[in-house]
C-alpha cells in the first residue's frame, strides 16, 4: 500500500545541494490502472499502481535494462525525466523533491509517504511547501504523461 501526500513547491529549499539525489525517467504502459516501466539511476522497475489519490496499492517487479528499454518504446504519451532529491524529516519520513525536465521543466512536487492514513492525516508540510495536490489526479506522473504538449 502506498500512502502519500503531494504538494506544489514553489520555491527550494536553500541547502537542496546538500541532499541525496536520483535521476528518473519512467514511461507508462498504461494509465488506468496505471503500469509503468521506471529507470533510477542504474535499477529499473515495472510497477503497478491500483486507482486512488492519497492510499492506493503498489507492486513493484524488478526489470532488466534491456526489459526496460523494450517495454519503453511501447509506452503510451510523454517520458517523465526528474530530478528526485531525497530529504529526512523527523519520524522516520522522507520528502522526495522532484524537479521535472521537459517537457514540464519548471514543476517541482514534493511527495511524503507514510506508514498509515492516521500518520498521512496529521502530517504538517514544512512552511516551504506550498499547494497540497494530493486529492488532484492532475498532478499524478500518469496523468503528465498522457497531457498534450504544446
Amino acid at each position: 500500500m502506498e500512502i502519500e501526500r503531494k504538494f506544489l513547491i514553489p520555491r527550494l529549499p536553500e541547502d537542496l545541494d546538500a541532499y541525496p539525489f536520483q535521476l528518473l525517467e519512467q514511461a507508462y504502459l498504461c494509465t488506468n490502472p496505471v503500469v509503468r516501466v521506471r529507470r533510477s539511476d542504474n535499477t529499473y522497475t515495472l510497477t503497478y499502481k491500483s486507482k486512488g489519490l492519497m492510499s492506493r496499492e503498489e507492486y513493484n517487479l524488478p526489470l532488466t535494462s534491456d526489459s526496460y528499454e523494450h517495454l519503453k518504446q511501447k509506452a503510451d504519451g510523454n517520458v517523465i525525466r526528474k530530478k528526485r532529491f531525497r530529504i529526512p524529516l523527523p519520524d522516520k519520513l522522507t520528502i522526495e523533491l522532484d524537479l521535472f525536465d521537459a517537457p514540464f521543466e519548471g514543476l517541482v512536487l514534493a511527495e511524503v509517504e507514510f506508514t498509515s492514513e492516521e500518520q498521512a492525516h496529521t502530517f504538517l508540510p514544512p512552511d516551504w511547501f506550498g499547494e497540497e495536490v494530493t486529492w488532484s489526479a492532475e498532478y499524478h506522473n500518469s496523468t503528465l504523461s498522457q497531457r498534450p504538449i504544446s
